[in-house]
């Protein structure tokens, strides 16, 4: 029996670093040096400057690296398995197909982990490093920074969301401030806009704008304005200091969301006697609390679902590639993308969804765990009575 568990977790051990290796280095192409391999043919950063770039960015790319390589090594070293006869030799010894895989499940366990660790502190401390180093390229060009259909962090606790960026124009903006003591809530809403990149400053123009603040227990009425301008300065080596949700880790989203919790129930508190106005205020006051901690709740669920996929890749990954029976490489690689994509569905799906809190997004990147390991769990189950 130990001379098999050693077999497997050697065969499974050697697949999953081929699979890792050749997933990051298609994702680091594809996708992580979009950013950086422009800035070296341009000759705006050293040669240097790319190496280290790309040694930040590998523990973001394994995150998604991983969890493909442990489904495709489980696919392949199984389908191998049962394809060479392996499988009905070990169940002619009366071993039992559960005690075959268990040091596979326990290697999943542990890639789970390991997951875990990036995924929480590793993984986002080294993108906050990959985007100090472009700092200095990325102050040249303002613009750059504002992304569509994301919350744009910026310094002073200024946050933006742009739905739609074409030229200088913008369309459906939020401007969301909150003050440093997290007294101060500030929210200026606007269907359109432009920007103007000036020196080291963004100068945003906000056109039709309405501007929502709270101060300490204080709500005052909206304001409306035919335009407003809004100034984010660049420059010093602390401006970068405050990372974006994606780019926390889970503590500092922990201590975010706590933040934003106490700001706004001051403010909840003190309308239980007020006029019908500052009630109706009230509730607009909830909505944008639901609108700005919500991104907050989806990013620290994903962080911790995330580390479960590598266990519930692997229990499904089992069960699949003995049924499968193969030993060609291609098959398992393409069940592999297969199921990826469908597991990632439901995240993309959440992430879509971080502002829609009536779908309960933070619930969603959940989903894929659940229905992978009972739809794995109950394979296994089958294949180890010999049901077909």
């Amino acid at each position: 029996m130990k001379t098999l568990h050693f077999y497997l977790a050697r065969q499974v051990l050697a697949s999953v670093m081929m699979t890792v290796a050749v997933f990051t280095f298609v994702l680091l192409l594809g996708n992580g040096l979009k950013e950086i391999l422009p800035l070296l043919i341009n000759r705006q950063v050293t040669f240097l400057a790319v190496i280290q770039g790309i040694s930040l960015l590998i523990p973001w790319i394994l995150l998604f690296a991983l969890p493909m390589g442990m489904l495709t090594a489980t696919l392949l070293v199984f389908g191998r398995f049962s394809a060479d006869q392996e499988l009905t030799a070990a169940r002619a010894s009366g071993i039992s197909l559960v005690a075959l895989v268990t040091p596979v499940l326990f290697l999943g366990i542990l890639f789970s982990g390991l997951c875990g660790w990036i995924n929480l502190q590793v993984a986002p401390e080294c993108r906050v490093a990959y985007k100090h180093l472009l700092y200095e390229v990325a102050t040249s060009n303002p613009a750059g920074m504002l992304r569509e259909n994301q919350y744009n962090e910026f310094p002073g606790g200024l946050s933006v969301y742009v739905r739609k960026i074409k030229n200088n124009d913008l369309r459906d903006v939020k401007v969301y401030q909150v003050g440093e003591s997290g007294n101060s809530i500030g929210l200026i809403t606007a269907p359109t806009g432009k920007f103007l990149v000036r020196s080291n400053e963004l100068v945003l123009t906000l056109f039709d704008a309405t501007d929502t603040q709270v101060q300490g227990a204080n709500v005052f009425p909206s304001v409306h304005f035919d335009s407003v301008d809004s100034t984010i300065a660049f420059g010093g080596s602390g401006a970068m200091a405050r990372p974006t949700l994606s780019e926390m880790t889970f503590s500092q989203l922990h201590a975010q969301l706590k933040k934003l919790e106490r700001s706004f129930s001051r403010a909840q508190m003190a309308g239980t006697n007020s006029p019908q106005d500052l009630r109706t205020e009230l509730r607009q006051l909830a909505k944008i609390q639901s609108d700005i901690t919500l991104p907050v709740r989806v990013h620290m669920h994903r962080q911790v679902a995330f580390s479960f996929a590598c266990f519930g890749f692997t229990l499904i990954g089992i069960p699949l590639g003995i049924r499968a029976h193969r030993r060609e490489t291609s098959l398992g690689v393409a069940m592999s993308l297969i199921l990826v994509l469908v597991y990632y569905a439901f995240v993309i799906l959440a992430q879509a969804w971080d502002t829609r809190a009536e779908f309960a997004p933070h619930l969603i990147v959940w989903i894929p765990n659940f229905i992978f390991q009972i739809i794995g769990g109950f394979l296994l189950w089958r294949a180890n009575k010999g049901i077909s």
